[in-house]
């Protein structure tokens, strides 16, 4: 999973919880609040009362009588002032049953006793539940679209912010990591970011990249040399070789000697040449500006390597499309290609065995060549390194020098060709190419 859907699916859920647990905690929170603004309201009207008190006098509420008394219409509130005992001393808010007239109703009660002229006496405010409770829902509900709404716009802020932090990361792999190919070959350009995590990590990969191609070029220029430079020792040893069979006075056991050390020889040459093939191929040495038909191609080697197909009683099948033409391509190179696939099709093929050659193109448009046999097949372990060089896979075949497949290899990195490998052992092998549609004509 991505970085960037990981941060999206954590800030989601993180603000999703805090949704949720908003949801479970808001009656409580509600209720209070209502509470504390009532209470609050309570203090409101006691400061008031007092003060009509101080500045009117007693009789203001009393008018004469022992003790005064009012409530709204509805009940929902009430207030009294009456005379207390003067050792009576109340300054709270709590619940409890008041009956007004003929009715015994929940009030929240503020009990506040003061004195005036000497007398004491003791005031209470009520505020029936019922009608503090009336707009928990709906303060509930405002809450809770509010909550909604900020968590919505957090969450889109957050998804903005978090997409322009991450976005250098996605141009280094994009740039650094998705669809390059080795050798790395075009200058790797630093990606701008004030994030010095993201630039450290550009840094070290450009450097690496770097690094990789200056080893890589080093290891490229020493085979290159030395297979290069083996060429005429090795020659020159052939040569005199060849001088010395030619002398009458050696004797057989001499001569059979000598023929096994040019045969010898002749297996070092063809290393050499192969490795020097690779290096040429390597370094962008031939051109890529032929037109070819695979199916003539694959013709012209059938009528090349048919005495091969003779020695074992092989039968070779083509069936292959001639209205398909690769553009952009080195004729020699893909020659070199499926000649060697086709055979080591027929290397390690049984006796009467067949080798059948098809075509197809997959769902992305591109055009696939696939070379079936009914060889003795890979080992699931071995086919990860067929093409590495001088890795044999059929061990039991004492044969080949290890570079045919990797020779297949280069070139197909050389012209972004896809090999792809499935076999069985026992069974045989198959080699599937596939073409980008973009080089068919």
């Amino acid at each position: 999973m991505k970085l960037s859907a990981k941060l999206i699916y954590f800030i989601t859920g993180s603000k999703l919880a805090v949704v949720l647990l908003f949801i479970l905690s808001m009656p409580f929170l509600v209720a209070r609040i209502a509470s504390e603004y009532t209470n609050y309201s309570l203090r409101d009207q006691q400061a008031k009362v007092i003060r009509d008190v101080h500045r009117n006098g007693i009789d203001y509420y009393l008018q004469g009588d022992d003790s005064f008394g009012s409530y709204t219409m509805l009940k929902e509130e009430y207030i009294s002032l009456q005379p207390a005992t003067p050792k009576l001393q109340l300054d709270t808010i709590k619940t409890a049953r008041r009956k007004v007239e003929q009715d015994t109703l929940n009030y929240r009660v503020l009990s506040h006793t003061f004195k005036i002229k000497d007398k004491n006496y003791l005031l209470e405010i009520g505020k029936t539940v019922g009608s503090i409770n009336q707009y928990n829902k709906p303060l509930q509900r405002i809450a809770l679209y509010v909550l909604m709404g900020l968590i919505a716009l957090t969450i889109v802020i957050d998804l903005i912010f978090t997409r322009i932090l991450i976005r250098p990361l996605g141009k280094i792999i994009q740039s650094k990591l998705i669809n390059r190919k080795f050798p790395f070959k075009d200058e790797s350009v630093p990606v701008k970011t004030s994030t010095q995590d993201f630039k450290y990590l550009d840094e070290s990969l450009i450097s690496l990249m770097d690094q990789i191609n200056i080893d890589f070029e080093k290891e490229r220029e020493f085979t290159a040399n030395a297979s290069h430079e083996l060429m005429t020792p090795i020659s020159i040893l052939q040569n005199k070789m060849e001088n010395l069979l030619a002398d009458d006075q050696i004797t057989e056991d001499v001569a059979m000697r000598i023929v096994g050390m040019m045969k010898t020889l002749d297996r070092l040459k063809k290393i050499s040449s192969s490795l020097l093939f690779i290096s040429r191929i390597e370094n962008d040495q031939f051109v890529k500006l032929a037109s070819v038909k695979p199916a003539d191609l694959l013709e012209d080697i059938k009528e090349e390597i048919s005495h091969r197909l003779e020695d074992k009683g092989l039968t070779l099948t083509i069936d292959v499309t001639d209205k398909v033409t690769l553009k952009n391509v080195n004729h020699d190179l893909l020659f070199q290609l499926f000649y060697n696939l086709i055979n080591n099709a027929i290397k390690y093929n049984v006796e009467q065995g067949s080798v059948v050659i098809t075509d197809a193109f997959n769902k992305q448009g591109d055009y696939m060549v696939i070379i079936k046999d009914t060889g003795i097949g890979i080992a699931p372990e071995d086919i990860d390194f067929i093409f590495d060089r001088f890795r044999k896979a059929n061990l039991t075949e004492n044969v080949g020098y290890g570079l045919g497949l990797s020779i297949v290899k280069s070139i197909a990195v050389y012209h972004n060709i896809d090999i792809k490998v499935a076999s069985v052992v026992k069974q045989g092998s198959t080699f599937t190419i596939t073409f980008p549609k973009g080089m068919l004509v």
